[in-house]
């Protein structure tokens, strides 16, 4: 069986040379010890590590119970979450499910509430949930975070007014394991409970109930998303940058960003993986975006951004490198036919399948841009399954905490998260904010 995942680093060749590979070897050795012997700054976030083995059995059968249940007795799913909350899920339902769902099989709708504040958007899913059957999905550590503590709010009255009493019963809570607001409401009213680990941040929690709820819902399989996180753990559990595709990544990234590039691109061939290049963007932003370091995290979908931002990535500022997740075996292929007239001039395509056309595509860019002076880091994917997909997500985290080691930073907190919510509170009127209302208001006059 092939591996789910190779990293080709010949795009990179000029320039990285073999020495400077070597020189960064005794970094990754201490950051990997870090990981391992767990005594590094947010050592106490470090859960995802061995969760793919470690992960809590009886819960598990519980999430893919409860995914049956909505299943059958749901026509759409709102999953109401922010940030590492929602953005995971997303990221694997688009990546893995038919992008127009399946007759045979038909999934509930899922749709996505809590990670804004726009009212045309909580107007509107309200709107498409009317005269279908709703089941909703809460994820929050503490049930206070604004955005969705409001779209909870919201979506609790409108079940409460068409089911009454039976409400509670579409009602599923992921959250805090003893503590919070929502855990609380969760037990005194009666919904059905799922645990936020206590050592696994939200960017991290795609593989915990957090993400498998909604992703087993879509009809995904999630023991497979499991497996091949499995054998990702498997796999990257060494120090040695001759073998460890996780630890080269995570190093290539630490020379660029000591060689001056600030922005990573992540660059997908394939629309559904916009998604996964957002839940990549806040794994990396969060973790390493602080102490004024860190690499910018940024994605495009080519071919069509190379219409509009390929300009600048050919010859705008040299301060960026791509990363591109290229899947070789699409979910599905298709022949391009000839033409008798021939007007549009493309019958020298014709025989090829659209997935070769778009591989030389591929190449055609990685070629132009190199010769550009934009280094790329080309992971290659075998297919776009839950295996593969489960291998992607840890090999994303791992090499993330270890760059953020090397970096010297705490890759598991955000303090800067939070800047924001205090003027927003304030502006708001919280209570207990007052003095810093009247100064916030002093500013923006």
């Amino acid at each position: 069986m092939n591996k789910p995942l190779t990293l080709n680093a010949k795009f990179t060749e000029n320039f990285v040379s073999a020495h400077e590979f070597e020189a960064m070897k005794p970094f990754v050795s201490a950051a990997d010890k870090l990981i391992k012997e767990r005594n590094g700054l947010g050592n106490d976030f470090l859960g995802w590590v061995n969760l793919p083995v470690n992960y809590d059995k009886e819960e598990f059968d519980r999430v893919k119970k409860a995914a049956d249940k909505i299943r059958k007795d749901s026509d759409v799913l709102v999953v109401i979450g922010i940030g590492g909350s929602y953005l995971g899920s997303r990221a694997v339902i688009e990546f893995c499910a038919p992008v127009f769902g399946t007759e045979k099989e038909k999934s509930p709708e899922i749709l996505f509430l809590g990670n804004n504040l726009s009212p045309t958007h909580m107007v509107e899913v309200l709107n498409k949930c009317k005269g279908k059957r709703v089941s909703v999905n809460v994820i929050s550590k503490s049930g206070t975070t604004t955005e969705p503590a409001l779209a909870f709010r919201v979506m609790k009255d409108y079940l409460e007014k068409e089911y009454g009493e039976a409400a509670k019963d579409r009602i599923y809570a992921t959250t805090d394991k003893a503590r919070g607001t929502l855990k609380n409401l969760s037990t005194e009213t009666g919904y059905e409970t799922f645990v936020i680990p206590d050592d696994v941040g939200g960017r991290f929690s795609v593989l915990t109930p957090v993400g498998l709820l909604p992703i087993a819902v879509a009809g995904l399989d999630i023991d497979a998303l499991m497996a091949g996180a499995q054998q990702a753990m498997k796999d990257f559990d060494n120090d040695d940058l001759d073998s460890n595709d996780c630890y080269r990544y995570a190093t290539l990234r630490s020379i660029m960003h000591r060689k001056g590039k600030t922005t990573e691109v992540t660059v997908g061939y394939e629309p559904f993986i916009a998604s996964f290049c957002e839940w990549i963007k806040q794994l990396h932003g969060e973790s390493e975006g602080k102490d004024n370091k860190g690499l910018f995290p940024a994605s495009m979908i080519f071919s069509t951004d190379l219409h509009s931002l390929g300009q600048y990535v050919q010859q705008g500022l040299r301060n960026l490198f791509e990363t591109v997740l290229w899947i070789k075996n699409p979910k599905i292929d298709m022949n391009i036919l000839s033409d008798p007239k021939n007007l549009d001039g493309l019958n020298f395509l014709s025989d090829k399948t659209l997935n070769e056309i778009n591989r030389n595509a591929f190449m055609g860019t990685v070629l132009a841009h190199v010769e550009g002076g934009v280094p790329n880091i080309v992971l290659e994917m075998e297919d776009a399954s839950e295996y593969s997909v489960g291998y992607l997500i840890y090999f994303y985290e791992k090499a993330c905490a270890l760059a953020g080691y090397m970096n010297g930073v705490n890759p598991f907190d955000q303090p800067g998260v939070e800047s924001y919510k205090k003027n927003m509170f304030a502006l708001l009127g919280k209570p207990g904010y007052e003095e810093m209302k009247a100064e916030l208001e002093a500013k923006l006059k």
